[in-house]
């Protein structure tokens, strides 16, 4: 009789691998699993979206950013601190939808050896059209006194001091992606058990795509080394695999998603109206560029590596390129001039 291969359940990949974590094993599996359970919460209501009227549309409220609140952005946000919480491992968690960090009042929670940093749902006014969305996390250990409420500091620690990141990306299946530093490895949701299975493991980004992901609405504001770069990326060349395909969903979790799976570059660059860049680098920067950096890729501001960047606020921008080496390579040569 032909060997049937077992699937991997997400729980078991995270109890086999998690020798592999340098601090406390048992820890990392119980914040993993506080996540993917509140990520089947959200993606259930997720599901939900255009049934039920009172979870679309906006709350008539502005985040720190200054960007109206979904319904689901207040929803998912309060799903995923309270699943964080109520596991006693985590001190406190800052989140793109918080003017401040939150520290866990509970005396327990005080133990806590880690932080978490989050955006609950990335995405989120791409809902009411039904294009997919995504939740991006990060996690810290704590750089003050075990014992005592986390502080600022837990929180502004530069991007390669992360002990875990990854998404979830709810679109025409939900999966999570995640990383402990030693590779990315995807698992996708069976709805009709409500368990994640191991289907992409040891994702690898191809070094040479032939996408690139940039809302080119912006265009006649970026600068022109970007503008000339994506001149190049439509040139016609025999040759070459040029021109390149565009490819711009809106959606972070969904643009990076493709191209980690198919090669690509995604852009988004500062612009006259925002100097900075307008991706926070604590809740979307800092972790998306640690799992592209462990899936073989590379991830920069335009000038510094984004993990080497030491965060001054919370909600903190920064221009963000990340993707296939070889296409990372190529921008370079333009920023460099």
């Amino acid at each position: 009789m032909a060997q049937i291969n077992r699937v991997v359940t997400l729980g078991e990949f995270i109890i086999q691998n998690q020798n592999a974590f340098p601090y406390a094993t048992g820890e990392l599996s119980a914040l993993l699993s506080s996540l993917r359970l509140a990520a089947k919460v959200v993606n259930a209501e997720i599901n939900k979206a255009g049934l039920v009227d009172d979870i679309m549309g906006k709350v008539g409220t502005e985040n720190v950013q200054g960007e109206e609140q979904q319904k689901l952005d207040v929803y998912a946000n309060k799903i995923f601190i309270d699943a964080l919480e109520a596991r006693h491992l985590v001190c406190g968690i800052a989140s793109e939808e918080e003017d401040s960090y939150v520290s866990f009042e509970k005396e327990v929670n005080n133990n806590g050896k880690y932080i978490i940093l989050i955006d609950p749902l990335d995405g989120s006014s791409n809902i009411d059209v039904n294009v997919s969305v995504g939740t991006i996390f990060s996690i810290y250990r704590r750089v003050s006194k075990v014992g005592t409420p986390a502080e600022m500091q837990d929180f502004l620690q530069a991007g390669n001091q992360q002990v875990a990141a990854g998404y979830v990306i709810y679109g025409s299946s939900t999966m999570i992606v995640y990383t402990i530093g030693d590779g990315v490895n995807g698992f996708t949701f069976d709805p009709t058990i409500g368990v994640f299975y191991l289907s992409h493991p040891d994702i690898k980004i191809p070094a040479q795509g032939s996408i690139y992901s940039v809302n080119e609405g912006n265009y006649p504001y970026f600068k022109p080394a970007i503008q000339n770069y994506l001149k190049f990326c439509k040139e016609d060349t025999p040759n070459d695999i040029r021109p390149y395909s565009s490819r711009y969903i809106g959606s972070m979790v969904s643009d990076i998603h493709r191209n980690m799976l198919k090669g690509g570059i995604y852009m988004y660059p500062a612009t006259k109206k925002n100097p900075n860049g307008k991706l926070r680098l604590l809740y979307e920067c800092n972790p998306m560029a640690f799992i592209i950096e462990n899936a073989g890729g590379q991830a920069n501001d335009g000038d510094e590596r984004i993990l080497d960047i030491q965060p001054t606020k919370l909600h903190q921008r920064v221009p963000f390129y990340a993707g296939s080496l070889d296409m990372m390579a190529e921008l370079k040569e333009f920023i460099n001039g």
